[in-house]
């Protein structure tokens, strides 16, 4: 019976694919040329709206702090494994189309973060709020609010952190335990699930403010931390560095390319986790900007489109270039994680693997810390104020689940909550982006 439901869902799962490549990346496509190439246009001025400070507008952070804290989310262990496979799958034209895809997000999440401020909401305790299930209910109304509720619902769901702390756990098995002739039991990874729990809680507990505050640090940190060690990769491999280039451009348009492509829009964030490359359109960074002090919507959705500039494109290239330059890869050899701890080691012999492992735990928590403040907010939404804490305690004990559990169902539950999440965001994104195109064209002729 069990097995019955578990390949149902996974069925589902896989089935769910294509209408999700096809609501994300239309999608965005469709906000790019509606909004008349915003991203290209105006990145300049969204890079300095992050020195703009409006404290006197209502809010929990500033509008830097809630562009790190969404870029924690985003920027995890799908940045480094999911850029692996894709170049397994489709060779190195694959980062072409994360390239592209990366453009198309910027579009949809200059919508989500002008719409996120444009419509906040005032939860029970009187503060306001941000998110898809504000946009519905004061964009399209409360006949509109059954989808608001079902977003919450299953955003609730879909923001558990099982297949982090499952990889997370994986990883640590791999590159420290076993070399250390430490064996793989539920009891140690009991204790790590439990370690993890314990790390977590003291930046979740706190609330948006400590989250916002420790993403500030840590994001800029972990991204230049990467980016240095990418850096000397290239730099002692130089000679190569044009020929990845060319190869990338001259495989982006061939028939291997164009699946690779397809997978490197889809498997970023993951093998197993759609076409989230960079959340955009699936309303988790919304709730994110909508706690943002600003009373500008243009501008706060100026800030909230550099990230899958920084996401998809900078650290997913960052890993890609890895990769190229010194992994070997094949259509066959999906190796994920491996695949890039194996460049590292290669390039920095006896510590590569142990930077790489360094990198992934900082990715993984830092998804971990925003991701608690998204199940919140939902949680908020539906039940109370009073009552949007206890979702914390829960999150918690899924972490120690998912360090033991081998993820399988409960993976597919997840994507396809997320999908449904992204099916309750575009849809209202489309209905009210008029209104966001009449706010720029206001905003940009002052």
């Amino acid at each position: 019976m069990l097995e019955t439901i578990g390949s149902a869902l996974h069925s589902f799962s896989s089935w769910l694919n294509i209408p999700l490549f096809i609501t994300l990346i239309g999608g965005g496509l469709f906000f790019l040329i509606y909004s008349r190439f915003v991203p290209f246009r105006y990145y300049a001025r969204a890079l300095k709206s992050l020195r703009i400070k409006d404290d006197k507008a209502d809010g929990q952070i500033s509008s830097f702090q809630a562009l790190s804290s969404a870029i924690a989310a985003t920027v995890g262990l799908g940045n480094i494994s999911g850029v692996a496979v894709a170049l397994t799958m489709g060779g190195p034209g694959a980062i072409f189309w994360m390239w592209v895809s990366a453009c198309v997000g910027m579009a949809t999440k200059f919508f989500e973060g002008t719409l996120s401020v444009m419509f906040k909401g005032r939860d029970s305790a009187g503060q306001l709020q941000g998110g898809p299930m504000y946009m519905i209910t004061n964009g399209l109304g409360n006949k509109w609010k059954p989808l608001a509720v079902l977003f919450s619902v299953f955003g609730m769901i879909g923001t558990f952190c099982l297949m982090q702390a499952n990889q997370l756990t994986e990883a640590l098995q791999t590159v420290i335990f076993t070399p250390a002739g430490v064996e793989d039991t539920v009891w140690l990874r009991l204790i790590v699930g439990v370690c993890i729990a314990f790390i977590v809680s003291l930046v979740v507990l706190g609330g948006i403010k400590r989250i916002g505050k420790v993403a500030t640090r840590i994001v800029p940190v972990m991204v230049l931390f990467y980016f240095l060690l990418v850096a000397y990769i290239i730099l002692t491999n130089l000679p190569v560095v044009p020929h990845v280039f060319a190869s990338i451009f001259e495989g982006a348009f061939s028939l291997k390319a164009g699946a690779g492509g397809l997978a490197g829009s889809v498997i970023v964030i993951g093998a197993r986790r759609a076409a989230f490359v960079n959340e955009a359109g699936v309303g988790t960074a919304s709730m994110m900007h909508g706690a943002s002090r600003n009373s500008e919507p243009v501008r706060e959705g100026l800030v909230a489109m550099i990230a899958p500039s920084i996401d998809s494109g900078l650290v997913c290239t960052l890993t890609a270039l890895a990769v190229l330059i010194n992994a070997e890869y094949s259509v066959t050899n999906m190796q994920g994680m491996q695949l890039v701890m194996e460049s590292f080691e290669r390039s920095i012999p006896g510590l590569g693997s142990y930077l790489l492992m360094a990198v992934a735990i900082i990715f993984a928590f830092s998804t971990m810390f925003s991701y608690s403040y998204y199940g919140t907010k939902c949680t908020n939404f539906l039940f109370g104020a009073d009552k949007a804490h206890y979702y914390n305690y829960l999150f918690l004990a899924t972490l120690v689940l998912g360090a033991v559990i081998p993820l399988t169902a409960v993976v597919d539950i997840i994507d396809i909550a997320y999908a449904f999440m992204a099916f309750c965001t575009v849809f209202t994104m489309l209905l009210l982006s008029p209104r966001v195109r009449t706010a720029a064209k206001k905003y940009f002729q002052k």
